[in-house]
């Protein structure tokens, strides 16, 4: 990252809005391309308008709350500029995006929690979406990753016109504002999804980068109090660790002090689990299924490759480079990963996280019909909990459908009832 000394222009005057963007972003990578010898440079610049008031970053907190007071109260436009300057050929290309963004009225109690967890003062408009701030964005008109920060399909069609080969810019482009550079993929063979895939990071970095997660949960969030159950928890997830497909790395088992009946995994092996799961589980069998889930999620790397495609790449660069006792933007992004991890995987992911945990359960001495039993039982718990219009962070969904792919995973006969209400879409589609 190369930051650039260019003082932005902060109020539209004779611009139109994507003027003044793409005139700071233009002017931001002149001033980096004139301090390198070549190569291409990437700047991007970000407004947000709301009538015809320009918001850019708050001044302070305070500033910042009424900044966001004010945008939740009716829609508004993100606008970024993208300057991308070819050193080595002598050109330069120049673009803007917008986005149109619409918000749930926000309380001052809202925002204050909000804050509490998320620094404004570096977000044009004091919010995210690809963290806490996609709990009160109602629904966006445009491109998603233009309000993440940088609007990928158009950079990479800027790279296409500029004759830049790039194979995959959602995969290979580091953010880095207000400079960018290009940064490359390693493809691996994934054991658990019997494909080629292609990864920013090593094992290592994806170590690093859950360990990041850990230590903020850690802050965030209490762990039981009771060693027994810890323990319990532990021992099974190691035996389950032991047969799965990915050996490389440690895997974590930890239980949270939380009612909710629900688990998540992490990249690098770390797995959590709610007290309250633990607590409607019969036997170790069914805990076995669950702890084998959430191993199925880290073995076909899930996690990694869902964060890899929600947020932007310098939230994942700030994870991996993490030291302990980290504070500031380290902390905002490891807890922006988490509420993301939380919101739940893709229908494919879950089924095939199913499918890996039945194998596994097998293979580390459970009976697979525990997972069956829970399933059963979760579904019964769900359907029991009352209506939430806003249910932000939700358990593993589709349950008769996860049903009847442990049954099929274990040779079992498949009844009618095991089809009455799943998706129509048949798994692998």
């Amino acid at each position: 990252m190369m930051p650039s000394k260019v003082n932005e222009i902060t109020g539209a005057g004779r611009f139109s809005y994507s003027g003044l963007v793409k005139d700071n972003a233009l002017a931001k990578a002149r001033c980096v391309a004139s301090r390198v010898k070549g190569g291409i440079v990437i700047a991007a610049d970000t407004i947000c308008v709301q009538g015809k008031k320009v918001f850019g970053k708050p001044k302070d907190l305070k500033d910042a709350v009424a900044m966001l007071k004010q945008l939740s109260s009716k829609p508004q436009w993100l606008y970024t500029g993208i300057a991308v300057v070819d050193k080595d050929n002598n050109k330069e290309l120049v673009a803007c995006e917008k986005t149109k963004v619409f918000m749930d009225r926000l309380s001052d109690s809202e925002i204050s929690a909000y804050f509490a967890k998320v620094s404004p003062l570096d977000k044009a408009g004091s919010f995210d979406i690809q963290g806490r701030g996609a709990f009160f964005i109602r629904r966006i008109e445009g491109c998603f990753y233009n309000v993440v920060g940088l609007p990928l399909r158009r950079l990479y069609l800027m790279f296409k016109e500029l004759g830049v080969k790039v194979l995959v810019v959602a995969c290979c482009v580091t953010v880095l504002a207000p400079c960018l550079i290009l940064s490359g993929c390693s493809t691996e063979y994934n054991l658990a999804t019997k494909q080629e895939e292609a990864y920013m990071y090593s094992t290592d970095r994806e170590v690093k980068m859950g360990q990041s997660i850990d230590r903020e949960v850690a802050k965030d969030y209490k762990f039981t109090e009771d060693p027994l159950v810890q323990k319990r928890v532990e021992d099974v997830g190691k035996k389950i660790a032991a047969v799965c497909d990915r050996r490389d790395i440690d895997y974590h088992f930890k239980v949270l002090q939380d009612d909710e009946v629900n688990a998540v995994s992490l990249p690098g092996g770390y797995i959590y689990v709610n007290s309250g799961l633990v607590e409607k589980v019969d036997n170790d069998d069914q805990l076995a299924g669950v702890l084998a889930h959430e191993v199925g999620h880290i073995v076909a790397r899930h996690s990694i490759k869902k964060l890899q495609a929600m947020m932007s790449y310098n939230i994942l660069r700030i994870l991996t480079v993490a030291v302990p006792g980290g504070a500031g933007p380290v902390g905002s992004a490891a807890d922006s990963a988490f509420a993301e991890l939380l919101m739940g995987y893709s229908r494919e992911d879950e089924l095939l996280a199913d499918e890996l945990a039945a194998r596994y359960m097998k293979l580390a001495g459970y009976n697979p019909q525990g997972m069956i039993d829970f399933l059963k039982k979760l579904q019964y718990i769900d359907r029991r909990k009352p209506l939430q219009p806003k249910n932000y962070f939700k358990t593993h969904p589709y349950v008769p459908d996860r049903i009847r792919v442990v049954k099929e995973a274990l040779g079992q006969k498949i009844g009618f009832n095991d089809y009455i209400n799943i998706e129509q879409k048949p798994h692998g589609e």
